[in-house]
């Protein structure tokens, strides 16, 4: 089935929100779900954002998650959520190759957490290298959770002699 990136649409949010309540994709992440008041509030933050490039990722018809790059901390970042009945399809993989094809801005980097090895895998499919522990990536509940810090660098320029 084809997967596809197009502009996020209202309509999209109430899947978006469901998938962030998904128990797995919250252990896999370590990212803790939002209500619905402050999932709203956060999304329209991000929409109403210029400088944030947003996608949904469709597989066939079907709403299966979202793609954002934003700028934190002066570095340009990416990431992603994909439902867990879209997982182990290939479908993150897919997602994210075409819109760095879209995110022309380079280097970019991407937080995972250590224990998310398939999202780790993911990027590096993509080009992704791990440059750095994470050591303060997430809090669950009195839990400290490491991540990694990937980037993607610039592609080299090849000379013509």
């Amino acid at each position: 089935m084809t997967v596809r990136l197009r502009n996020i649409a209202e309509s999209d949010l109430p899947t978006f929100f469901e998938q962030q309540q998904e128990p797995a994709a919250i252990r896999m992440a370590a990212f803790p779900s939002r209500d619905w008041e402050t999932f709203q509030s956060h999304w329209k933050g991000i929409l109403s954002d210029e400088s944030v490039v947003t996608r949904t990722i469709l597989h066939g018809v079907e709403v299966a998650g979202n793609i954002v790059s934003f700028v934190q901390s002066g570095d340009r970042e990416v990431g992603y959520w994909l439902g867990q009945s879209y997982w182990g399809q290939g479908i993150a993989t897919r997602a994210l190759a075409a819109f760095l094809g879209e995110v022309a801005e380079r280097p970019l980097y991407a937080h995972v957490a250590k224990h998310n090895l398939a999202s780790r895998r993911v990027l590096e499919k993509c080009g992704f290298r791990v440059v750095g522990d994470d050591p303060a990536f997430s809090t669950a509940g009195d839990e400290q959770i490491e991540g990694l810090v990937l980037k993607l660098e610039a592609r080299a320029e090849h000379a013509s002699a």
